[in-house]
């Protein structure tokens, strides 16, 4: 399913924390606790958004004008990769995450790191990233991936 990336604008903040909190509540639910995913979920209200809009570059999927994902690169760590759970398994993410690794190209970025979630593993793997190591922050088990990108 080919869709439209491009960088995330202010405007966009309330649609993009839709869809991180109703991909953690569909699909990340299936491998976290209600207090892991209720802690997450505080990070992505609207407001929470806006302020990473000025901290990191971020991207939105859009389907027809409607945003069905979002990633973002800070610095060398790919971080908030989350697609709507209608449209999940359709190829968006992958060109999500194609954008993010044209831009951390572009900037002279050799080797990208992402904290994935247990739910993500699989579909960093499929994109050639590698386990480095597992990390705890108090229930929430991360794993800490990472990709040597072509010059």
């Amino acid at each position: 399913m080919e869709c439209q990336v491009r960088p995330a604008t202010s405007e966009d903040a309330a649609a993009i924390s839709r869809v991180v909190i109703a991909a953690l509540h569909k699909s990340n639910s299936q491998d976290y606790s209600p207090d892991v995913i209720s802690q997450v979920e505080k990070s992505f209200a609207p407001e929470a958004v806006s302020v990473l809009l000025g901290k990191r570059k971020v991207f939105v999927a859009l389907l027809t004008e409607i945003i069905v994902g979002t990633a973002s690169l800070d610095g060398d760590v790919v971080r908030s990769v989350f697609v709507d759970p209608a449209y999940q398994g359709s190829g968006i993410g992958r060109q999500l995450m194609g954008g993010i690794h044209v831009t951390a190209a572009s900037a002279g970025i050799g080797v990208l790191r992402v904290p994935s979630s247990i739910t993500a593993e699989s579909f960093y793997a499929a994109l050639g990233y590698q386990k480095i190591r597992d990390e705890f922050h108090g229930a929430e088990r991360t794993i800490v991936m990472e990709k040597q990108l072509e010059s």
